[in-house]
């Protein structure tokens, strides 16, 4: 089977830099995309709520959340994983890398948390512990056509899914490259975890990409 890509939910930052925006102007929230491959139907960054995103998948293709095998996160933050409760049957996948550093991370943020209760943090922190707990390392191949791209610097394990079809190859992108003003402009994100790298990783994916899927934005041809 040729491997197929769709949209199904358009992304948007909490804040888009090179729209000079203020900060939280909106809710940030990925794009999700779906890439089915033979017996594989993978859901990509479910950013919106559960219930929000099972409708969206049913308007972009003839699938209902229980049909979903997969679930990949192209880096594993709130506003990537926010929808994987509309997921519970399917496997959850992300990039090693990506899974130990947040893993790490989310366990220190657990016990401040629960150090000052009083604040709210422990029940978010737990949960999104539990999440991680649940994420298995990706296979470097998923489908036949359908390969990571790892992609670091944003955050320290961010990893895209490379699709190849017959005429062009497709880069489903994530924050790696965040926007068409992002691909415009030549430029990563404000906040990332290692800037230089991430410049790196944008590039890399400009050039072997015929198509992107941008982590926060529609298809982009660059």
């Amino acid at each position: 089977m040729i491997p197929t890509v769709r949209v199904i939910s358009i992304g948007a930052l909490s804040s888009h830099p090179l729209w000079n925006e203020p900060p939280a102007t909106r809710t940030g929230h990925t794009t999700t995309t779906l890439v089915e491959a033979d017996d594989l139907r993978m859901v990509i960054d479910p950013g919106l709520p559960g219930p929000i995103l099972g409708a969206r998948l049913a308007e972009r293709a003839p699938l209902r959340p229980r049909d979903v095998t997969h679930v990949f996160l192209t880096a594993a933050t709130p506003e990537h994983m926010r929808g994987l409760d509309a997921f519970p049957h399917a496997t959850w996948l992300a990039f090693e890398t990506e899974i130990a550093h947040a893993l790490a991370a989310v366990q220190e943020a657990l016990v401040l948390a629960e150090a000052h209760p009083e604040d709210g943090g422990v029940e978010p922190a737990a949960q999104r512990l539990a999440a991680l707990q649940r994420m298995v390392p990706a296979d470097d191949t998923l489908a036949p056509g359908v390969d990571l791209f790892p992609s670091p610097g944003v955050t320290p394990g961010c990893c895209g899914v490379l699709v190849a079809e017959p005429r062009r190859t497709i880069v489903i992108a994530g924050d790696a490259v965040a926007t068409r003003e992002h691909v415009a402009e030549a430029k990563v994100l404000p906040h990332c975890w290692n800037r230089d790298q991430a410049q790196e990783s944008f590039a890399e994916v400009i050039q072997i990409a015929d198509a992107i899927i941008p982590g926060r934005d529609n298809i982009v041809y660059p």
